[in-house]
């Protein structure tokens, strides 16, 4: 008797790269029927939908995930694995098929924007594992909130909350987010504890980095890697707006850790207390997640994906 081929179920956001998921999403389903996959899909309606229609889809047995869309997306379908109970996160499998504005979490493995190279990378099954990233606000019922790729707080979640304005500019709508919000962000007092260490003080942005780039292509952290169990972080203490204008170049070589106003440091959890007068705002995976007082954790070598 001849075994059903596996069933794989396609999430594709529409709104995507300023609705290229949408023009995009015809071709990609050729390709995906050319390649005799036995999928379905769904169009998300609206926010954090991804995340719902991945958690159903896990329900329904099924293990292999692609998602059409760009960083957020991936990020709700990252929540939507990791916040399940039904199996092992590791034994779900997501394809991607980058079609947003930044895409900055595939730039990391080279996973291309090419749509039908992206295709062929999932039907050859290559898989690898990467470390998560867990962030639980102090004394909140509400769940923890996961991320793949960098989370930011201060300046870097003011940007963020900007971003949506300059979509149309594409991977530069962070890049010129920045430069306005320069105008704007004042820097907070805020106190961190990582590695029995305490750090704390006037500060501009933190950078939590797993994967390599963020905003665009930038590269706020200097060598993190997404399989060691350990998060790269970096502190911008007190820079000005002038530091940063005379320093946007190294935003995108990772040189701005070398700046004496920043510090750098690794580890696998960090506590976060901030100022309630001033409480920057936190972003994950580009994504704003709020502000508080939050414990940051990581997960290793839970989420497995193709490339």
């Amino acid at each position: 008797m001849t075994q059903p081929k596996e069933l794989w179920f396609v999430i594709i956001n529409p709104a995507s790269g300023n609705g290229s998921g949408k023009r995009k999403w015809p071709k990609i389903k050729r390709l995906l029927e050319q390649e005799k996959l036995n999928f379905y899909y769904a169009l998300t309606e609206y926010s954090k939908h991804s995340l719902e229609l991945a958690q159903n889809a896990i329900k329904k047995d099924i293990r292999n995930i692609i998602c059409v869309g760009g960083d957020g997306t991936l990020h709700n379908i990252v929540n939507g694995v990791l916040s399940q109970n039904i199996v092992p996160s590791q034994k779900i499998t997501v394809g991607v098929i980058p079609v947003g504005t930044g895409n900055d979490w595939v730039k990391t493995y080279g996973i291309p924007k090419d749509i039908k190279k992206a295709v062929d990378l999932i039907i050859n099954g290559r898989t690898k594992t990467q470390d998560i990233g867990k962030i639980q606000f102090e004394n909140s019922p509400e769940p923890p909130t996961y991320f793949n790729n960098l989370a930011g707080i201060g300046f870097d979640g003011f940007v963020v909350s900007r971003v949506e304005t300059y979509k149309h500019l594409g991977s530069l709508s962070y890049l010129w987010a920045a430069i306005i919000g320069l105008f704007a962000f004042k820097n907070f007092e805020v106190k961190i504890i990582a590695n029995s260490e305490e750090i704390s003080g006037e500060t501009l942005m933190i950078l939590i980095g797993i994967c390599q780039y963020s905003g665009g292509g930038m590269q706020f952290t200097s060598t993190p890697n997404p399989h060691d169990g350990l998060f790269d972080v970096t502190i911008g203490q007190n820079l000005s707006k002038y530091d940063i204008i005379r320093n946007l170049h190294r935003l995108f070589n990772a040189t701005i850790t070398l700046h004496k106003k920043v510090k750098t440091l690794k580890t696998n959890t960090l506590k976060i207390k901030t100022s309630v007068e001033n409480p920057p705002l936190i972003q994950v995976d580009g994504e704003l997640l709020g502000s508080g007082n939050i414990e940051i954790s990581i997960v290793p070598k839970v989420f497995s994906f193709y490339f």
